[in-house]
């Protein structure tokens, strides 16, 4: 099965039992239909995501990137601590799409700009000792 949709919160690394990690992510989905009377609806569904095969995705799966993936769903029911039953869709993804969106990381800018500098620097450094060791 395949869902297309965007993070609701940026992807958490879960440590398990005998060194198994979990990547753990939930993202909506967004339906647009006309029903009977002609009235347009908008439905929203939330799915719970799960993948296990490598923990590093989490570091590009952030806030509102727009994904695409291949897996299984199913759903899952529970009784609250206040008594009321809950119900919930879970993904056990296999494969990660990621199409765009989300979050920019402002630090990787600033440390770049950081990189450009320290350069500008050292080879203005560079400059002047050239000019030094000149004979004439």
């Amino acid at each position: 099965m395949n869902l297309i949709g965007r993070l609701t919160r940026n992807a958490e690394v879960r440590n398990l039992p005998k060194d198994k990690k979990v990547v753990n992510f939930s993202i909506a989905t967004n339906d647009k239909y006309r029903n009977k009377q002609g009235e347009k609806i908008e439905q929203t569904t939330y799915f719970e995501c799960s993948y296990w095969i490598s923990e590093k995705v989490a570091e590009l799966l952030t806030k509102g990137t727009l994904v695409e993936l291949n897996g299984r769903a199913y759903a899952t029911a529970w009784i609250g601590k206040d008594g009321e039953p809950h119900a919930g869709m879970n993904f056990h993804t296999s494969q990660i799409k990621i199409h765009g969106g989300g979050k920019k990381n402002n630090n990787s800018d600033v440390k770049s700009q950081e990189k450009t500098e320290m350069t500008k620097t050292k080879s203005n450094d560079n400059d002047s000792e050239k000019d030094d060791d000149l004979p004439f």
